[in-house]
């Protein structure tokens, strides 16, 4: 074997009950569909140039030298609801390499599988390759995919569907929901070594739950503000998929939206809206509450704990509305805001609410004063376009400003579904086009302007699914 990956296990180091012990299960026949060599060059991973053993290790065909695989235990709030044991059912974790975790999706069943047959399709695991290596371009934390491997096996969900497994890097995969699990069982032990090995990854400056607690608060306030402030949607932030790291995770029926809507929703399983674009800022509150319930055994006087827990995740709205402010402002042009600019970029986003504006293009086109082209009454922007052009008479560069924050190319919908059927009908044109686009996405490149265009009545995608 070439394929070098230098692991460490520190995960497998904590007491065996987080986890299971298991194997990938070996597929029909591995073929490499995309690989990250840059993503591995960072992760310290060598002797890569052998496709036929890229494919047979990130298959799951062969287990690495120095691997030791196992699926992590979770729990987690679903939709509000209390679900007692979730836990890795179609991933492995491979183990560690530069600090992040390798873990493959669509590896096969796991003890936490509950029935499900711990595969993946095709669709989902390119969608997850392209729109996280997306994020990563745009600056927002999020896990990584090195690798993207067809099974040759059939997948049957509705109808039969193309294997496949998908390899993601994390800086790891503790979420909110493997505190709770040991939280809810009582298991005081578990949970002290599983938040000193969070501390000691994560947050090495923490040395109390309490800091710990405020420390991750900070994190996911900064990334949810920043979700919204490229119109991205998750679509299901249980708690089981909010990570510990600060890091976007867990890919499912996630969105970027077309036109603008604070109340836009793709997710089929998202049926009351709980998880709805604008919806973001609250729900992130609520699993940070979560979060620090399940810390709650780890203190010794739980009366004063809970009064310092509550401050926090009090204080947490006040903190994500200035970080939505700032990431408004810069959007519009500021450089540092003020406390009424937030009703300033306000008004612009219910204009945009008003008459279908495109949330990309809108903002995109700021800098180069042809945003009033997205309204379909241009008089009303015009209105708003005085006072915004009073107020940033004053900064210094506001386009610069703007360039930096508003994106011109994001992975549209309907672009991530055409390259998906491509896929499935083996042509992967598409795939490697959008990934080259997304790699620069505040970059004006006319070879892509097509990839600019909001979809056509007959391209709108209006619900995205889950991988599972």
């Amino acid at each position: 074997m070439t394929l070098h990956i230098p692991f460490q296990n520190s995960y497998a180091r904590l007491p065996e009950h987080l986890y299971s012990r298991i194997e990938p299960t070996p597929v029909k026949a591995p073929e490499v569909l995309a690989f990250n060599h840059a993503l591995a060059n960072d992760l310290g991973i060598t002797g890569t140039d052998d496709l036929a053993e890229l494919a047979r290790v990130f298959g799951g065909n062969d287990v690495p030298e120095g691997s030791e695989p196992l699926a992590q235990l979770y729990s987690g709030h679903q939709f509000g609801h209390w679900n007692p044991q979730l836990g890795d059912g179609r991933a492995i974790l491979l183990g560690e390499a530069g600090g992040f975790d390798i873990q493959l999706k669509g590896s096969g069943p796991t003890p936490y599988s509950r029935n499900g047959d711990g595969r993946a399709w095709v669709g989902p695991v390119l969608r997850e390759f392209v729109v996280s290596e997306a994020m990563h371009a745009l600056g927002i934390p999020t896990t990584r995919a090195l690798a993207a491997v067809a099974t040759g096996e059939t997948i049957y969900r509705e109808t039969a569907l193309p294997g496949a497994v998908l390899t993601r890097v994390a800086s790891s995969h503790i979420r909110v929901g493997t505190f709770q699990v040991l939280a809810a069982r009582g298991d005081t032990a578990g949970l002290k070594a599983l938040f000193e090995h969070a501390v000691a990854r994560h947050y090495p400056h923490v040395s109390t739950p309490l800091e710990f607690l405020k420390a991750v608060i900070e994190r996911q306030a900064q990334l949810v503000t920043q979700w919204m402030s490229v119109g991205f949607i998750h679509g299901v932030m249980n708690t089981d998929n909010c990570a510990i790291s600060g890091e976007t995770i867990d890919y499912g029926p996630c969105a970027f939206m077309d036109e603008y809507h604070p109340m836009m929703v793709f997710s089929s399983i998202d049926r009351r809206g709980r998880y709805a674009y604008a919806a973001q800022a609250d729900i992130i509150v609520w699993n940070m509450a979560q979060l620090a319930t399940a810390l709650v055994p780890l203190e010794e006087d739980t009366d004063k704990a809970v009064a310092g827990y509550t401050e926090a995740i009090n204080a947490m709205p006040e903190r994500v509305h200035t970080l939505w402010r700032e990431a408004l402002g810069r959007k519009i042009g500021l450089g540092e805001t003020q406390a009424d600019d937030l009703q300033l970029a306000a008004r612009l986003l219910k204009l945009m609410s008003d008459q279908g504006a495109d949330f990309t293009n809108t903002f995109a086109a700021l800098s180069g004063d042809k945003a009033r082209d997205q309204f379909v009454d241009p008089a009303s922007f015009d209105d708003w376009a005085r006072d915004w052009k009073v107020r940033i008479a004053g900064e210094d560069a506001p386009e610069e400003v703007m360039r930096r924050a508003n994106p011109v190319l994001i992975p549209r919908n309907h672009r991530v579904e055409e390259m998906i059927q491509a896929a499935v009908q083996g042509d992967m044109a598409p795939f490697l086009r959008l990934s080259q686009a997304l790699a620069k996405p505040f970059e004006h490149n006319p070879e892509f302007a097509d990839l600019t265009r909001p979809p056509s009545a007959g391209e709108r995608v209006q619900q995205t699914f889950c991988g599972t």
